[in-house]
């Protein structure tokens, strides 16, 4: 968290328009989401640490035809073996997909969909559609999760557990999003800036 701050600050002028006045606002908020965190690691849990993917997303899952496959199971590439062998808490994995279907929702608006191209004019309304899709998908799947593991132990019981677990990872792997795009894609940047201030407003 504190490297993405530190990367933000540094690049902030590299940012415009609705991106940079997002930029200013998440630093406005470093020290509450810093209260946050340290609030959901003092909680004591119920659940079970797992064998998990790591780096479970979108691009992850294959469709067969008739079936999906996953893959890649060697973890996120940047961190050390160590980290990556640790068990983990099961919804890590699950807010590593649900960033990936904001990342699939604004596709068009960066002109990564073959054949679609999205003119200026239309662009506020175009990104107002995909955080619609983006929040109904990822209701759809935690729906569809939570109903298949059941009584699972690896799954919280109680849904304020689960909401500040899920909270937490998803600011998690947004604000590690914030830094990676501020140093490769920094137009992509406004997605996980987007997606945090959605967390926390």
């Amino acid at each position: 968290m504190t490297t993405t701050f530190g990367v933000l600050r540094l690049k902030q002028n590299l940012l415009s328009g609705s991106a940079a006045a997002s930029a200013q606002h998440l630093l406005a908020f470093e020290g509450s989401l810093k209260e946050r965190f340290l609030a959901a690691r003092e909680k004591q849990f119920t659940t079970y640490r797992i064998r998990f993917h790591g780096d479970y997303h979108l691009g992850q899952v294959l469709f067969t035809g008739s079936d999906f496959m996953i893959i890649d199971f060697e973890g996120e590439p940047a961190r050390p073996l160590s980290e990556r062998r640790e068990k983990a808490l099961a919804l890590r994995d699950v807010a590593g997909m649900m960033r990936s279907f904001q990342y699939a929702a604004y596709a068009s608006l960066f002109g990564q969909i073959p054949g679609v191209e999205v003119a200026s004019a239309d662009m506020n309304a175009v990104e107002s559609w995909a955080e619609f899709w983006n929040a109904w998908v990822g209701a759809i799947y935690l729906k569809a999760y939570f109903d298949a593991a059941g009584d699972a132990r690896f799954v919280p019981g109680d849904r304020d557990e689960r909401r500040t677990i899920l909270d937490a990872f998803l600011l998690h792997k947004a604000l590690y999003e914030v830094a990676y795009e501020l140093n490769n894609r920094p137009d992509w940047v406004r997605i996980p800036l987007r997606g945090i201030l959605n967390l926390t407003q």
